[in-house]
C-alpha cells in the first residue's frame, strides 16, 4: 500500500529538510536541489519512490539531452537525483541504489563569453546616456560594479549599502560556501554607486530596506530582475548574443589577466576555491596572447 510517507514528492521534501537541518546548505544549494528534484519528479510520474530504475534515471538523462541542456546542467541534475537517492539508501526507505549503473555525463568545456574593452565602455556608460531616472542611476552602479569587482550575481543582489567602503574603496561579500571576501573597486565605480545611493535609491519606496539594488517596489533586486536588466542594455547595442549573467565576470577576469594580474590574485578575487576553476580564463588569455603576435610580428 502506498501511502503519504513514502511518496516521491514528500521525500523530496524530507530531504530538504535533512540537507538544511544536518548538512547546513545555504539557500541557493536547497533551491537548486528542489527545482532538480521536482523536475525530475514530474517527468518520471511515478507515485512510490520504490518503482525507480536505472532505466527511468537514464531515460531522463537522455530526455535532458534531447531538450539541449549543456553536459554540465546534466551532470549537476544528475548530481541531485544521486544524492536523493542515496539519502534514501541510508536512510532505509529503498533498498538498491538505481543510479549506480548510471554514467556521469560528461563536462564539455565551454569558454565563457568575454567583451571588447570597447563593448565593456559602451556598456557601462549606456544606462546614464540614455536616462539621468533614478532607474537608470541603478543600473549604471549595478553594470559599474559587476565590472569593476567581477562578483558574481547572487553577491551583487545580495550586497547591503554598508557593504560598500567608500573611504578604502573597497566592497564586502558573501559569496559561495558563506565565505566573505574584500575586493577592491576602482573610484569611477564608487562615484557611480554614491551618485545612486544620493539621488536615485532615496526616491524607491522602501528605505528600511538594507539592499544596495531595489526594484521599483522598494525590494532587493532578483536574479531575473538583475538579468532583465543587463539583457536590455545589451540588446541596445546589439550585445545581446554575446552576454549572459556573468559575461562582465568573465571579462573582469580575462583583462585583468590580459593585463598581467597573477593568476592567484585573479583567484582570490572572484572567490575560487580551486585555481583549476580560474585557469579557464588563460585559455582566452593564450589566445589574446596569438592575436597580438600575429599583429605585431612582421613575419606573421
Amino acid at each position: 500500500m502506498i501511502t503519504e510517507l513514502n511518496t516521491i514528492t514528500s521525500l523530496i521534501e524530507d530531504f530538504l529538510e535533512y540537507l538544511a537541518v544536518e548538512r547546513a546548505c545555504s539557500n541557493n544549494t536547497l533551491l537548486s536541489y528542489r527545482s532538480d528534484l521536482h523536475q525530475f519528479d514530474e517527468h518520471v510520474n511515478l507515485t512510490d519512490v520504490n518503482q525507480i530504475t536505472s532505466r527511468h534515471i537514464d531515460k531522463y538523462v537522455k530526455h535532458l539531452s534531447d531538450k539541449g541542456y549543456l553536459s554540465t546542467t546534466k551532470a549537476r541534475k544528475l548530481a541531485s537525483i544521486r544524492s536523493f537517492v542515496s539519502y534514501l539508501h541510508s536512510e532505509g526507505i529503498i533498498e538498491n541504489d538505481p543510479t549506480d549503473l548510471i554514467p556521469t555525463p560528461k563536462r564539455s568545456q565551454h569558454l565563457p563569453k568575454v567583451l571588447k574593452l570597447s563593448d565593456v565602455k559602451k556598456l557601462l556608460e549606456l544606462p546614464l546616456d540614455v536616462s539621468s531616472a533614478p532607474d537608470a542611476m541603478r543600473d549604471a552602479a549595478m553594470l559599474q560594479i559587476a565590472y569593476a569587482s567581477g562578483l558574481r550575481v547572487s553577491e551583487i543582489i545580495g550586497l547591503d549599502v554598508e557593504n560598500i567602503d567608500f573611504t578604502v574603496g573597497s566592497v564586502r561579500c558573501m559569496g559561495k560556501g558563506s565565505k566573505e571576501r574584500i575586493v577592491p573597486v576602482h573610484r569611477i565605480a564608487l562615484d557611480s554607486i554614491d551618485r545612486y545611493v544620493r539621488r536615485g535609491r532615496a526616491t524607491f519606496r522602501q528605505q528600511q530596506s538594507k539592499a544596495l539594488f531595489l526594484n521599483r517596489r522598494g525590494n532587493r533586486l532578483t536574479r531575473q530582475g538583475f538579468w532583465g536588466i543587463v539583457k536590455k542594455y545589451a540588446k541596445l547595442i546589439g550585445l545581446e548574443n554575446s552576454m549572459t549573467p556573468h559575461t562582465l565576470r568573465h571579462s573582469f577576469a580575462t583583462h585583468l589577466l590580459e593585463g598581467g594580474a597573477p593568476i592567484r590574485h585573479v583567484q582570490e578575487l572572484l572567490g575560487h576555491a580551486s585555481i583549476s576553476t580560474t585557469q579557464i580564463y588563460t585559455h582566452l588569455t593564450v589566445e589574446f596572447v596569438r592575436d597580438q603576435y600575429d599583429n605585431a610580428h612582421p613575419r606573421a
